[in-house]
């Protein structure tokens, strides 16, 4: 069934086109002249602007970590985790190696320095090694270790493989890693249940035109992100121990959520943006 206003989703489109074709180059730049405030937080204030073009308000629950750098582990609804979490964190993202692929999106994500990582067996530990050299550069990274999108109701199981990157020790500390929840909560101000999620989780087969096309046309829409308190590998032991702790930390988080239960999730509250 089709909803939303395709007048709405025209205008948002071409806003969003206009802010990119803009805002790109001018970064661009400044990533060749490596002027490192811009660098960081430009991709801050063009994800956050993108927000208010496409009608979503963040709830943020906790505090986010201002450790450098700092290995944030997210579940993954949609591509519209990366404007959310963007808005929020300074930082890169880490990949499916398939995102390098697509018009458009691959460009966007190229000059925000995202890390393409191959989740086929064997090439699993270039990307490693590729995540390691970041974060001992110091750069924020963020990083879906469900390896694909879910449709927002539930978590899928974490991958351990990656989180060996916390073994890496900077300035004789081990990496800080901080659990982050995000859940696509209400439309309109209804609360979104199991039927109405996969108008933004977007998962499986779904055609990401049509779905990209009825997700702008749709009015305000609310994502709840809970920052969970940071942890690291040394106080867990080992990296299946830290994955199965940030799962279940994620989990509750999305469950709180979907469920309208914030008041009950166990994070202190910060501000909205």
């Amino acid at each position: 069934m089709w909803i939303g206003s395709p007048l709405r989703g025209a205008f948002r489109l071409l806003t969003y086109l206009a802010l990119t074709l803009v805002m790109v180059p001018f970064y661009l730049l400044a990533v060749a002249l490596r002027i490192t405030p811009v660098i960081r937080w430009m991709p801050v204030l063009y994800h956050r602007t993108v927000c208010t073009i496409l009608g979503i308000k963040v709830r943020v629950h906790g505090t986010r970590s201002t450790q450098t750098p700092t290995l944030y582990v997210c579940n993954h609804v949609s591509y519209l985790d990366i404007e959310v979490l963007g808005a929020l964190i300074p930082g890169s993202f880490v990949a499916k190696a398939e995102v390098a692929t697509w018009p458009w999106f691959s460009t966007l994500a190229k000059a925000q320095r995202t890390i393409f990582i191959e989740r086929r067996t064997g090439k699993t530990s270039s990307s490693r090694d590729e995540i390691m050299r970041r974060l001992d550069t110091g750069d924020n990274l963020m990083l879906f270790p469900e390896g694909t999108s879910s449709d927002g109701t539930r978590v899928l199981p974490f991958r351990s493989a990656l989180f060996g990157v916390a073994q890496l020790r900077r300035e004789d500390k081990p990496i800080t890693v901080q659990p982050v929840a995000i859940a696509y909560t209400r439309l309109d101000g209804i609360p979104l249940g199991r039927y109405w999620r996969p108008l933004f989780a977007w998962f499986g087969d779904l055609d990401l035109v049509p779905h990209l096309w009825q997700m702008v046309c749709l009015g305000e829409t609310e994502a709840v992100v809970a920052f969970f308190p940071t942890v690291d590998i040394e106080r867990l032991g080992d990296r299946k121990k830290l994955a199965e702790h940030c799962f279940r930390q994620v989990s509750s988080g999305v469950q709180f959520a979907n469920s309208g239960r914030l008041e009950r999730l166990p994070v202190p509250v910060t501000a909205g943006s």
